[in-house]
Formats: structure tokens, C-alpha cells, sequence
């Protein structure tokens, strides 16, 4: 059976417009990138088998799109629509840091950081410097590690934020390992920082750590 002869509250682009993308599917939302199937398949069979074969959806769009086009059912101008439709909300979720608006959401910024650093193969320690009303002055990628850690210097991220005249300062990290608990070595590191920082009064607001699933906040533990 085609989609088109689907019940019409159950077709992905009916869906879509009547309850919203966040209640489709992985499979339904990227049907509607394909529009059509493989011989035999609709787009929803084609992109369940996409997804069981070459997911779960992370790190099937984590492949290029020279990578993507070789995938049966996509070719290279859907892999070239879904990449630069994962470029444009990568950007619309930095867009609101990027031109100074306030950061009032702090949640924001853990997206921000997870944009940034997640799935990078090694370890990323970055900064984002903030002013006085907590607008973004700029991102850093300060030390690159390993697979499992990055040696960090509290000195440099001061002299960043000197620089910079930054009020307060967010940092994050990335965990390649997936895993975003934060370690031991990241609650003290996290200490030194923002004994560090108070010393120029600047303020640290706040530790992202970034792996599979939504990144962890040591604010929100009470560790910063």
C-alpha cells in the first residue's frame, strides 16, 4: 500500500501539519526527506530499514553527505537536503548566543555546547565568554585531549577571559566515550576554575558535559 493510501492522520506530512514535527517518528520524519522508497517499499518502510541498518538516527546523520548518498534510498540529492537541513537547525540553535541576545535560558547553552563538541572523536574543552548581562562575547576551543581526557589549564581560560573583558564565563567538555556523567576529575577541575575566575571577578555559571542524550550540568547538581 502507498502512503498516499494511508488513513490521512496517518501519513508523516498530514501529521506533520496537524499535530507537529516532535510527534513523528525518527522513521516518519526522515520518509518525509525521501518522499518516495526503494522498489517495493514506501518512504516509511524505506527509512526504517535506513535506520536498523545504518542507526539508530545519531550517527546515521553524523555521516557526511558524500557518505549518505551512497545509502540505498537516498542518493546525493536527499543526502545533500538532510544535511543541510541538520546545518540549518545546528544554526538556528546557536543563532539566539551567536547575535548577542541575553542568555536567559541556561538550558540554551547546554544545547549550544552539545552543537558544538558532541560527537568530535577526542576530548574538547571550550569556553563561551559572556558580559556583564550575560550576552555572548565569544566561543573558544581552548585544549583538545584524548579519547578519554584534556589537560586543563584554569590560568588560560583567565587570560581568555581577560581578554575577552567577559563578566562570566560558561565551559563545557565532551565525553567521546557517549557517556555525560561527569567524573571526579571533572567536579575538581570544575573547583579550580571558578576559584581561579573569582579571583579577576569573573563568575563561572556554569560546567556542561556532553555525550549521548541531553548534556549534564554541574549547576544543576550543585557543583558549581
Amino acid at each position: 500500500m502507498r502512503i498516499h493510501d494511508w488513513p490521512r492522520h496517518e501519513r508523516p506530512r498530514e501529521k506533520l501539519l496537524a499535530t507537529g514535527a516532535g510527534t513523528l517518528s525518527d522513521a516518519e520524519l526522515l520518509a518525509i526527506f525521501l518522499g518516495s522508497g526503494l522498489r517495493g517499499m514506501d518512504a516509511v518502510a524505506t527509512a526504517r530499514q535506513l535506520l536498523a541498518t545504518h542507526g539508530p538516527l545519531r550517527p546515521l546523520m553524523e555521516r557526511s553527505a558524500t557518505e549518505l548518498s551512497r545509502l540505498p534510498g537516498l542518493g546525493p540529492a536527499r543526502a545533500c537536503a538532510l544535511s543541510a537541513a541538520l546545518e540549518l537547525g545546528n544554526r538556528w540553535l546557536a543563532a539566539g548566543l551567536e547575535r548577542g541576545d541575553a542568555l536567559t535560558d541556561p538550558a540554551s547553552a547546554g544545547r549550544y555546547f552539545a552543537r558544538r563538541l558532541r560527537g568530535l572523536p577526542h576530548e574538547v574543552f571550550a569556553a563561551l565568554f559572556l558580559d556583564t548581562r550575560h550576552r555572548a562575547l565569544a566561543f573558544e576551543e581552548l585544549f583538545r585531549g584524548t579519547v578519554d581526557g584534556a589537560e586543563v589549564h584554569p590560568r588560560e581560560i583567565v587570560r581568555r577571559a581577560l581578554a575577552h573583558n567577559a563578566a562570566a564565563v560558561i565551559v563545557g567538555h565532551n565525553h567521546p566515550s557517549g557517556n555525560p556523567e561527569p567524573s571526579a576529575a571533572d567536579r575538581a577541575v570544575t573547583t579550580r576554575l571558578k576559584q581561579s575566575l573569582a579571583l579577576v571577578d569573573v563568575r563561572l555559571l556554569d560546567h556542561f558535559v556532553v555525550g549521548d542524550g541531553p548534556p549534564v550540568s554541574l549547576a544543576a547538581r550543585g557543583w558549581v
